[in-house]
């Protein structure tokens, strides 16, 4: 009886062992850092991208139509709703001229509800070159409360008026702004496509960025790279020294007049967003060391044109005559590692 006790307890202590093993294992540990849990961190469920409707295929649409629309000058009639006037305007309270209440070569939207209620009203109906009064009341919850509730005389006179002309969805217009369709409904297609990538790099920077996140949080950093955290430190600090020599003041002054903190309060920011950086890096090697995650010539190419396009740039080239390459490379690293986070995390549902 005891022998088979102790074997009993034997399994029972190897698997607590393994189990104990297996916790372990989705950790690590450096000479510099502690990550409790990087394989496997849970993570609250993302959403799954959201299925492309016609509704939503017609409204990017429209939105490119917007973006092509021109402005065409009116003569010969008078203002209506919807028109762009341009305007010159003063306005009175008790026959005085109040702060903020004039202007010259205004463009106002009539019904875009920019101006007090009747404002843009009164001026429907007039022509260029009219010049007229118009009495009206700020409203009793008006934002400021010298104003609110006070009678008010503007001066206004029309000076121009136009129109914004938005072209037609045909065959042509998509021409002209597409490289791969040459019909309306291929374009509808090819819209259709770019919003389910859309939806879809959403998706995935959100659960990246979830996954980073917990990892980060899992970390303790036990000891920094001081000559690394003191480089950072100062190249930081004179990125702001820069712009206080452009205003002509003292990097102190500039700091209280311009982001309003003492240099206290900004020497202690710059420490915590040069140590995060630091961390960031520091998770970063020690998980792809651990899990040999190494990037290919191939994969820094492809991943060197992707950040190229994203930041707007020619190409590689240019990327590359923009940024040090150990940089970029770093930056490739993180992607590949936080992708393999990804990979190895669960998603749970919320209740």
């Amino acid at each position: 009886m005891k022998k088979k006790i102790v074997v009993m307890l034997t399994g029972v202590f190897a698997a607590s062992m393994l189990l104990s093993g297996c916790e372990a294992s989705k950790g690590l540990e450096t000479d510099n850092l502690t990550i409790t849990q990087y394989k496997g961190v849970e993570v609250d469920e993302v959403d799954k991208p959201e299925e492309v409707t016609d509704e939503d295929v017609e409204a990017a649409i429209q939105a490119n139509l917007q973006t092509q629309a021109t402005t065409e000058e009116v003569t010969g009639r008078a203002v209506e709703s919807g028109d762009t006037v341009t305007i010159d305007f003063t306005g009175k309270i008790d026959g005085v001229e109040f702060e903020g209440g004039s202007s010259t070569d205004y463009p106002l939207v009539i019904g875009s509800g920019s101006f007090i209620e009747g404002f843009e009203d009164s001026i429907v109906g007039h022509n260029i070159g009219d010049t007229f009064d118009w009495n009206g009341k700020f409203p009793d919850d008006y934002g400021n409360a010298d104003y609110a509730g006070k009678d008010v005389t503007f001066t206004i006179t029309v000076k121009g008026i136009s129109v914004e002309k938005v072209p037609e969805l045909t065959d042509d217009f998509v021409k002209s702004v597409s490289e791969e369709s040459k019909t309306v409904d291929e374009y509808k297609k090819e819209m259709k496509k770019q919003l389910e990538e859309e939806n879809q790099t959403t998706y995935e920077d959100t659960l990246r960025q979830e996954v980073w996140e917990t990892v980060l949080g899992n970390t303790e950093v036990k000891k920094y790279p001081k000559d690394e955290v003191k480089e950072m430190s100062d190249s930081l600090t004179e990125q702001y020294q820069s712009a206080a020599d452009y205003y002509g003041t003292e990097l102190e002054d500039f700091i209280e007049t311009q982001m309003g903190m003492t240099m206290e309060d900004f020497e202690s920011q710059v420490d915590q967003a040069v140590k995060s950086s630091i961390m960031q890096s520091m998770v970063t090697e020690a998980i792809a060391d651990k899990e040999k995650i190494e990037p290919t010539k191939e994969e820094y190419n492809e991943q060197y044109k992707e950040i190229a396009e994203a930041y707007g740039y020619e190409d590689v080239d240019a990327l590359k005559e923009a940024a040090e390459e150990e940089d970029l490379k770093e930056i490739v690293l993180n992607n590949l590692v936080k992708d393999w986070l990804v990979e190895n995390c669960v998603q749970v549902a919320g209740e």
